[in-house]
C-alpha cells in the first residue's frame, strides 16, 4: 500500500473527528473575545513546542489573568515546557500590549468579511513572533480553511507524498504561498478538503486530532 493509500484509509478513520474539531474552529469566532485571544496566545508559543503543552500554558496564563498586565516577567512565569521561553514571553507581552492600547478588536477582525490572505498578511506585519504559519494557524483556529499551516510536521509529510521536492531550511512568503498552493493542487487530486487535509497531516504525525 503506497503513501497516498495509507493516508486515505487514515482519513476515513480521523475524518468524523477533523470534522468535529473545525466545527469548534467555525464556533469559536463567535465566542467572547478572551476565546479568541487564548487562541492568538496559543498559536505564538507554539512554534518547535508540543502544541498541549502550549494549550496549558495559555491556560495557565489566562486563568491567573496575566493578560490584564502582560509583562515578559509575569508571562514566562507560566511557559513552563514552552520551549524559548524568554523570546515568546516578550512576543505574547508585546501583542497583548499592543491589541490593548491599539483597541485592536480580535473578535471583529475574525469576523470580518475580508479575504483570509489579507488578514494573515496583517498578522505578520503588525505583531511580534507571528509568521505565515502562525496567523494560518490562528485563522485556521478561528474558523477560516483556506490557509496552509507549514510546520515540520506538515512539510515532512508533503515530502513523504511527493508533494515537495524537498523540506526548505526555512520558508520565505513567496516559498510558503508556493507550497500552500502545491498542497491544494494535492487536495483537489486525492480527493481530501484541504482543512481536512492539513489536519490529517498534522494528526498523522502527532497521534491524535487536536488543535
Amino acid at each position: 500500500m503506497n503513501e497516498i493509500e495509507n493516508l486515505k484509509k487514515l482519513y476515513e478513520k480521523l475524518k468524523k473527528q477533523i470534522e468535529q474539531r473545525l466545527q469548534e474552529f467555525t464556533a469559536k469566532k463567535n465566542e467572547n473575545e478572551i476565546e479568541i485571544l487564548k487562541e492568538f496566545v496559543f498559536c505564538t508559543l507554539t512554534p518547535q513546542s508540543k502544541a498541549k503543552v502550549c494549550w496549558q500554558a495559555v491556560e495557565n496564563l489566562f486563568n491567573n489573568k496575566v493578560y490584564v498586565n502582560p509583562t515578559e516577567e509575569n508571562i514566562k512565569k507560566f511557559l513552563k515546557g514552552v520551549r524559548f521561553p524568554n523570546n515568546k514571553a516578550e512576543f505574547v507581552a508585546n501583542n497583548l500590549r499592543k491589541i490593548k492600547e491599539d483597541h485592536f478588536d480580535l473578535k471583529k477582525f475574525v469576523n470580518s468579511s475580508t479575504p483570509s490572505q489579507e488578514k494573515r498578511m496583517f498578522l505578520v506585519k503588525n505583531f511580534k513572533g507571528i509568521g505565515m504559519k502562525e496567523a494560518s494557524h490562528f485563522l485556521r483556529n478561528t474558523g477560516h480553511f483556506d490557509l496552509a499551516i507549514l510546520d515540520r510536521h506538515i512539510l515532512r509529510n508533503l515530502l513523504e507524498l511527493g508533494v515537495i521536492e524537498k523540506v526548505p531550511e526555512s520558508l520565505s512568503t513567496k516559498n510558503y504561498l508556493a507550497i500552500e498552493e502545491k498542497m491544494k493542487d494535492f487536495s483537489n487530486q486525492i480527493g481530501i478538503p484541504f482543512a481536512h487535509l492539513d489536519m490529517l497531516l498534522w494528526a498523522k504525525e502527532a497521534g491524535e486530532v487536536f488543535k
